[in-house]
């Protein structure tokens, strides 16, 4: 597809584009209900390379490096659902509101990204409707059927960060991020902190908050869900192995997590 195709169609994505949304065990029994706003770093063929060079586009500007691997392994430890967004943020950023600035970058930390400037607003709809739309769809039918069903929903979304940020190092190998709800978060801290290998982040690298953040504010606090956003950094996981130990050592943190959810009924 031509780039001044999309304009003309109002389509971004073609048939020789994979679908935007990404699921493991979608009749998972689990209460835990994980999400990956950015899982993925594929670009729509129209598109082409945003004007990107390739080894950025492995960087985390594009994508969360390693997460993919935590998320998708911890989903079946857990026997859980997730969601997540295939396509890179550079295209849409689907854990920013539509309206930010963020949502569609210029740059992102210091790399320009020439294709999104001066995008019309045709486009922008586009990327939203076939990208960003899709996705959270999933989320709220899937916390819908939940509620039907009356089975307990207790939200995870799963990023990871990068090791130095603008010259400054990051100390932390995994962080719990909230904004209002602090149950969870707090039950996951202190089972971090009983792991006497770990630097914990209490809302580092970043804390959530409804102007920066989408998928928690929208998904979790707005419908009276139980949740947290985990950050991972991203060296401990750039590799297979890191992957797997480090959703090994979630499953089991989760799984203890639930025995006290359960407990205070918070989790029936």
């Amino acid at each position: 597809m031509a780039l001044d195709t999309i304009g003309a169609t109002n389509q971004l994505l073609s048939e020789g584009d994979v679908p935007p949304v990404h699921e493991v065990n979608a009749q998972g029994t689990s209460p835990f209900l994980l999400t990956s706003d950015h899982y993925g770093r594929v670009l729509p063929a129209a598109l082409g390379d945003l004007g990107v060079a390739e080894n950025e586009l492995t960087r985390h500007i594009a994508w969360d490096i390693g997460i993919g691997g935590v998320a998708d392994r911890l989903a079946e430890m857990l026997g859980a659902h997730l969601i997540a967004q295939r396509y890179s943020r550079l295209v849409i950023d689907c854990n920013r509101p539509p309206a930010a600035v963020s949502s569609i970058p210029l740059i992102s930390e210091a790399t320009a990204i020439p294709r999104n400037e001066g995008i019309s607003e045709q486009e922008r709809k586009a990327r939203r409707r076939e990208i960003f739309e899709p996705y959270h769809r999933h989320i709220h039918a899937a916390i819908d059927r939940r509620v039907h069903d009356k089975r307990p929903t207790v939200l995870v979304s799963l990023h990871s960060f990068t090791p130095v940020y603008a010259g400054v190092a990051r100390p932390w190998h995994i962080g719990a991020l909230y904004n209002r709800d602090t149950v969870l978060p707090q039950l996951l801290l202190r089972h971090l902190r009983s792991e006497s290998d770990l630097v914990v982040g209490d809302n580092e690298p970043y804390a959530v908050n409804d102007l920066t953040d989408y998928t928690i504010p929208v998904h979790g606090e707005a419908r009276g869900l139980v949740n947290t956003g985990i950050e991972i950094r991203q060296d401990l996981i750039a590799d297979q192995s890191g992957q797997q130990q480090w959703a090994e050592r979630l499953a089991r943190i989760f799984a203890e997590i639930e025995v006290e959810l359960r407990a205070e009924r918070l989790v029936d």
